[in-house]
């Protein structure tokens, strides 16, 4: 059997209705930052929301960039796991090192509409099968431990809604 080398990607949506936390403190200083920062396109309070202020100044795309920066301190506080996504242990299970932060929407002059997203890829995975609604895993390439007969060390992680593979090599 010919196993491949996964990414997963994990979007995770972050609102006022955000419970945990962690999220409500992505969700305060996120928005606080976007609010700071969007002051520079938009000194005079012309544009409401932040999607109108990207439509009529394009340089206001770098906010995504600059509000991420309020969010990567709270990133690191958890230890390179992926949130949300628990293992058949119920634990926190998927490493991951890259990430991608954006607003998704923003009401300058309403505070409780304010959405970001982080979209979380997970380091690499060896992908070895699909029983039932769960990725069968082994963390790093194990490719060569698995063609040889060797026991490694497996995951199973649940698929669910926003967890999808991003990228596969085979």
């Amino acid at each position: 059997m010919s196993h491949r080398i996964i990414r997963l990607g994990f979007r995770k949506l972050i609102s006022r209705a955000s419970d945990k936390p962690w999220e409500q403190f992505v969700y305060e200083d996120t928005r606080r930052e976007l609010f700071m920062q969007a002051q520079y396109f938009n000194p005079d309070g012309q544009y409401a929301t932040f999607s109108e202020l990207i439509a009529q100044v394009t340089a206001a795309e770098k906010l995504h960039a600059l509000t991420s920066t309020a969010a990567v301190g709270y990133l690191r506080q958890l230890d390179g796991k992926i949130p949300d996504i628990l293992n058949a242990y119920g634990r926190r299970c998927l490493p991951f090192s890259d990430f991608r932060f954006e607003v998704i929407q923003s009401d300058f002059r309403k505070k409780e509409e304010h959405t970001v997203a982080v979209t979380f890829y997970s380091d690499p995975l060896t992908w070895i099968d699909t029983p039932g609604a769960y990725w069968l895993v082994a963390y790093g390439d194990r490719r060569d431990d698995l063609e040889a007969g060797r026991e490694v060390e497996t995951d199973l992680i649940p698929q669910q809604p926003f967890l999808s593979i991003h990228s596969l090599r085979i």
